[in-house]
C-alpha cells in the first residue's frame, strides 16, 4: 500500500509531487533542496550550508516516516560543480558511518532546480 509522506519540517513540493512515498517498507524520498521553510529563501551562498540543510530535510522526512539514516539504502546526489564534490562529502559523512553506509551515486548536471548547487534524494528500508 502506497502512503504519502510530507513533514513541514522539510520544503514543500514546487510541482506535482510529494516530499516522499513508502511503499510497504521502502521510502523513496524526492530531491531536496536547500530552501528554509519558514521563510521560503535558498539559502545557496555557501556549499557546506546549503548541504547540512538538505541533509536536515532529508531527515525531517525519515523522521515523519519513523526511518533514521540507518535504514537509507541508497542515495542520488545530484550538484551543479563537481569542484564542491569534496566540501558536499564531507557534510554528507557526518550522517553515515562508513562501515554503514549506503550505495550512492554523485552526478554533475547542467542544471538544479531554482538554480540551487546540490539537491539529494534516497531510498530507505525500514528493516535495514
Amino acid at each position: 500500500m502506497k502512503k504519502i509522506i510530507n513533514t513541514p519540517q522539510a520544503p514543500a513540493p514546487i510541482g506535482p509531487y510529494n516530499q516522499a512515498t513508502l511503499i510497504g517498507d521502502f521510502l523513496y524520498t524526492s530531491g531536496q533542496i536547500a530552501m528554509d521553510v519558514t521563510t521560503g529563501e535558498l539559502k545557496t551562498n555557501d556549499i557546506e550550508a546549503e548541504t547540512e540543510l538538505v541533509m536536515q530535510h532529508l531527515k525531517a522526512i525519515l523522521s515523519e516516516a519513523e526511518m533514521s539514516f540507518d535504514q537509507v539504502i541508497k542515495v542520488s546526489i545530484f550538484i551543479s560543480d563537481m569542484n564542491n564534490f569534496a566540501k558536499i562529502n564531507q557534510v554528507y559523512a557526518k550522517y553515515f558511518s562508513e562501515a554503514n553506509a549506503p550505495a550512492r551515486e554523485t552526478v554533475e548536471v547542467a542544471c538544479l532546480p531554482k538554480n540551487v548547487n546540490v539537491e539529494i534524494s534516497l531510498i530507505a528500508h525500514k528493516q535495514a
